[in-house]
């Protein structure tokens, strides 16, 4: 995994887990929401960066 994709991975699931937690503490749904899809956002590229690694070797 190339080191600049997985810190964007990383990077993206941080912010949005924070997003989200913000977003349900104050009673803002859709900045939860929001929050929870940054974080999948994330997930998915670092499961993607996974993967091609894992077809490299």
């Amino acid at each position: 995994m190339t080191a600049g994709e997985k810190a964007k991975a990383k990077t993206e699931q941080a912010e949005g887990k924070a997003k989200e937690a913000l977003g349900t503490a104050v009673g803002n749904d859709r900045m939860a929401a929001e929050g929870q899809a940054q974080k999948s956002k994330g997930d998915a590229r670092d499961a993607k960066e996974k993967a091609k690694d894992a077809f490299k070797h």
